[in-house]
């Protein structure tokens, strides 16, 4: 076992963080966090300690990181949601940054996206541009990973597409179709997390999985491992912009925005690295062992971030 350390991450009681705190107190590590919901109940119980992020009181965030040997950042928002925005993320994690220098903190992994773009017209991507330029600018030891679209069974985008096709004879793509995705599995994720926090030299990794499908391909794929019929059709983006807007009426939640639609049909959800995939897990095999469990439930957007 490595030597034990104090850890911080953020979103323990969430999807990507909680994976990655669950691995540190594996190793044997001393894990706490700092959340937007220390309210939460706690799967941890008292073996990672949560904490406000203190946005609007540095100082605290401060005190509260001392003693971090690695902040794990995974802070985000998936879309604009209230007074929640990307702009606001971008502000506050920044925030975030400067309360790690000051109190010490050694190094910063940090979870961005593949293709990101301080200057790119969408609010996702632009965001994570503008933030892995500060962390560059920082002056402290860093890892940015770069995951696509991450699954499991607990995830919101491949479980809602095994949901719909499931519950609905036809179900539309956005466009062609054509356009590529490349999902890693949240636990691959996690790991490489974990493994890059372990050294001190800057670190960019794409953290993509080792297949490359079409969207209509992983949709089809997904359709066909879980038992569905339905139809999958092309169709304009504004349509099924419209068609989500009218599901998510009826479910309370934001299901699909054109900007992820944009995002999507412009290729920004896979590697152009040209390096090796750093995770293992195939998303062909992985749905073999799991595909009747994935999609028996909707996951709500709005539900688990926002109430």
């Amino acid at each position: 076992m490595s030597e034990s350390l104090t850890h911080t991450v953020t979103g323990a009681t969430g999807y990507t963080g909680r994976y990655i705190a669950r691995l540190l107190l594996e190793e044997g590590h001393t894990v706490q966090s700092v959340t937007g919901h220390p309210q939460r109940p706690n799967p941890f119980g008292d073996r990672v300690a949560l904490h406000p992020f203190n946005f609007d009181r540095p100082d605290l965030l401060r005190e509260t990181l001392a003693g971090t040997d690695t902040l794990f950042n995974t802070y985000w928002i998936r879309v604009n949601y209230g007074d929640r925005t990307h702009e606001r993320c971008v502000e506050e994690t920044r925030i975030l940054f400067d309360a790690a220098k000051d109190a010490g903190v050694r190094r910063i992994v940090h979870v961005s996206v593949t293709n990101p773009d301080p200057d790119s017209p969408l609010p996702y991507f632009r965001g994570k541009g503008q933030l892995e330029e500060a962390l560059r600018k920082l002056g402290l030891s860093y890892a940015i990973l770069r995951p696509t679209v991450l699954y499991s069974t607990e995830d919101i985008l491949l479980n809602n597409i095994a949901w719909t096709l499931r519950k609905f004879p036809l179900v539309l793509l956005p466009g062609t179709g054509r356009y590529g995705i490349q999902p890693i599995f949240v636990e691959d994720l996690a790991e490489l997390a974990v493994r890059t926090s372990r050294v001190d030299e800057n670190i960019e990794i794409d953290a993509v999985g080792p297949e490359v499908f079409t969207y209509a391909e992983m949709v089809k794929m997904v359709r066909d491992k879980t038992g569905s019929r339905c139809l999958v059709v092309p169709s304009p983006g504004w349509l099924t912009c419209a068609a989500g807007r009218v599901l998510g009426v009826f479910l309370d939640d934001i299901v699909l925005t054109m900007d992820e639609i944009r995002g999507l049909s412009a290729g920004l959800l896979v590697s152009r690295s040209g390096a090796e995939p750093p995770a293992p897990t195939r998303l062909s095999e992985w749905l073999d062992l799991n595909a009747a469990d994935l999609g028996q439930r909707y996951a709500s957007e709005v539900q688990r971030h926002y109430r």
